[in-house]
């Protein structure tokens, strides 16, 4: 990995570049596995919760990036070490320092902690975010940015910023979080920063499901293992298009999407799937 942009304080506002495949890759500041077409990111801070610091926001942002053109990585889990998942920016790593910086130096870190959820969502492989105990500010957005979230029934999400003198708008969040909950539910959680639990994330759509804490891993790994099984190709195209059609009207909508689908009909996943119902086979897709 090698970074940039040190600015004269000492404090990173630069990127990380991942060169190379994931599975090669060893990161310094989360933990990294890649098995069986399943990447694995754990943010490993236990002892005060998993909070983010200069350096795990540009390695996390350099890791998803890489993932866009690393062909054995076909899905991910997003995790938290300890019995949390993220307890948001560090205090003393992050917001301290904040506090001294110019407006320039400012707009720096806010557009670099912007480029996290950016390389999440352009990334092709859906990310799973398997989300337990404490998940808060930009922990939050890290499992709003996910494709998918499952909660152990612990689970408390906020989204904090209204709390700490800042707006909502942090990250993508007044543009995202409105589109899986709905814009009061949203609203109240970014004008109040209140903690949503997991039997009200589950009910407002923020969370798939809810599983007990002890089986909250093997619920991620099973359901990444299925999209793994899955035309994962097609997968991608479907993420795309789910980000993509925010911005479109429905007429837009449905020609993108009939240009996408006819990409997808010329991939051999697509003559496999045929091919195994001629056969009352079960087709074995292997992403081209």
């Amino acid at each position: 990995m090698t970074a940039s942009g040190i600015r004269p304080s000492g404090i990173r506002l630069g990127g990380a570049v991942v060169a190379g495949p994931l599975s090669a890759y060893q990161a310094e500041h989360v933990l990294l596995s890649v098995s069986g077409g399943i990447a694995r990111v754990t943010l490993n801070r236990p002892e005060r919760k998993n909070p983010l610091t200069f350096e795990s926001y540009a390695e996390l942002t350099a890791i998803f990036r890489a993932a866009r053109t690393d062909d054995e990585v076909k899905v991910f889990i997003v995790s938290g070490e300890g019995g949390n998942f993220s307890s948001g920016g560090d205090v003393h790593d992050i917001i301290g320092p904040l506090v001294a910086m110019k407006a320039v130096d400012l707009l720096r870190f806010t557009e670099m902690t912007g480029d996290l959820v950016k390389a999440m969502r352009a990334c092709p492989q859906p990310i799973i975010a398997a989300v337990d105990g404490i998940c808060v500010g930009a922990g939050a957005i890290m499992a709003m940015a996910s494709d998918l979230r499952l909660a152990a029934p612990e689970a408390k999400v906020a989204f904090l910023f209204n709390r700490v003198g800042l707006a909502g708008c942090d990250m993508g969040a007044c543009a995202i979080l409105p589109r899986i909950i709905g814009q009061s539910r949203a609203a109240e959680l970014l004008f109040t920063g209140r903690a949503m639990g997991a039997d009200e994330g589950e009910r407002w759509g923020f969370f798939s499901r809810i599983v007990p804490a002890e089986e909250l891993d093997d619920a991620a790994a099973l359901l990444a293992q299925r999209l793994v099984e899955g035309p994962t190709f097609a997968n991608g195209i479907t993420k795309r298009m789910l980000h993509m059609e925010w911005a479109m009207s429905v007429d837009d909508a449905i020609e993108a999407e009939a240009v996408a689908q006819a990409l997808c009909m010329k991939t051999e996943d697509f003559a496999r799937a045929y091919h195994a119902f001629v056969a009352k086979e079960k087709p074995i897709f292997k992403g081209d």
